[in-house]
């Protein structure tokens, strides 16, 4: 009896302790984090958030814990800490990129902006925790669409500019070629009357049936154009605010083009960065804690 009282005793002592390592883990990880906010080392911040990816990208090597929870600890207060890491690692960009501009929408989230000129873009979202642009699908492949189309010495919107004004010019001959539809019609009205006064044989009402239904086509036709052409007008100033839109996005992207050739001299280069922005920024930090505390 006594050999089981003692055995209860020693498994609730070996919980106790589990449990205490268990919160000294937790106060120890948010100490820990509480103290490199309060010395700016940032990259030590990074690190407590995601030690894994820190371990990987960073130090090229597999972190000491296979699964650390710790930093779910501090999910509530992301956007706290996206504001808090947000002004260095900005500052940062500003110098790789300099041709986005950040606007903090609300606490520690940002949207990004391709470029000060007018009808810049929204180009997506900077995610400061993670370090990493989460730029807009569609704005991001017109991008890359406008760097390929270059080999063929095109721009985003050619094709479409064509089309649209082929389009245009074919109303405006369906609108020059009034008069002369005017006189066709007229003929043909004449040729079914002609048509409608003539007595037949039996053996020749078809024919004069598909001579008839020939002219109604034919009529028909012209009023059909002479409908399209009543709306030409219209059209055509609806295709020409069309191709003023397309235009215009053809321009801001060759800015946005010239932007990134200045900063990476290619597309592949400013993808390239993109895909090691983390580490890039982390390794920048590296060493200026230590710095600033012994300031």
């Amino acid at each position: 009896m006594r050999d089981k009282f003692m055995e209860n005793q020693e498994q609730q002592a070996s919980a106790a302790d589990v449990l205490t390592q268990a919160i000294a883990s937790k106060l120890d990880y948010l100490s820990t984090l509480q103290a490199a906010v309060q010395h700016n080392d940032d990259r030590k911040v990074y690190e407590l958030l995601d030690e894994g990816r820190y371990y990987q990208e960073v130090k090229k090597t597999r972190s000491p814990r296979a699964v650390n929870h710790l930093a779910e600890l501090v999910d509530n207060i992301h956007p706290q800490i996206s504001h808090y890491l947000s002004d260095n690692l900005i500052d940062y960009l500003g110098h790789i990129y300099p041709f986005f501009y950040y606007e903090e929408y609300t606490t520690g989230l940002f949207h990004i902006y391709f470029g000060n000129w007018w009808d810049r873009r929204l180009f997506g979202d900077l995610d400061v925790i993670n370090v990493q642009f989460q730029l807009d699908e569609t704005e991001y492949q017109k991008l890359r669409d406008s760097f390929a189309l270059e080999a063929q010495n095109q721009r985003l919107n050619t094709a479409k500019i064509e089309s649209i004004s082929a389009q245009s010019e074919e109303l405006q001959q369906l609108v020059n070629a009034q008069t002369q539809r005017d006189n066709q019609k007229a003929e043909l009205r004449e040729q079914l009357k002609e048509n409608s006064s003539k007595s037949s044989m039996p053996w020749d009402s078809g024919k004069l049936k598909e001579e008839r239904q020939a002219i109604i086509d034919q009529l028909t036709k012209l009023a059909d154009e002479d409908e399209r052409a009543l709306n030409a007008h219209k059209t055509i100033k609806e295709n020409d605010d069309r191709i003023l839109v397309l235009s215009k996005e053809d321009t801001i992207l060759n800015y946005e083009k010239q932007s990134i050739r200045d900063a990476f001299d290619d597309f592949e280069h400013f993808e390239a960065h993109n895909a090691s922005l983390y580490a890039d920024y982390i390794n920048s930090l590296i060493g200026k804690s230590e710095v600033t505390i012994d300031d």
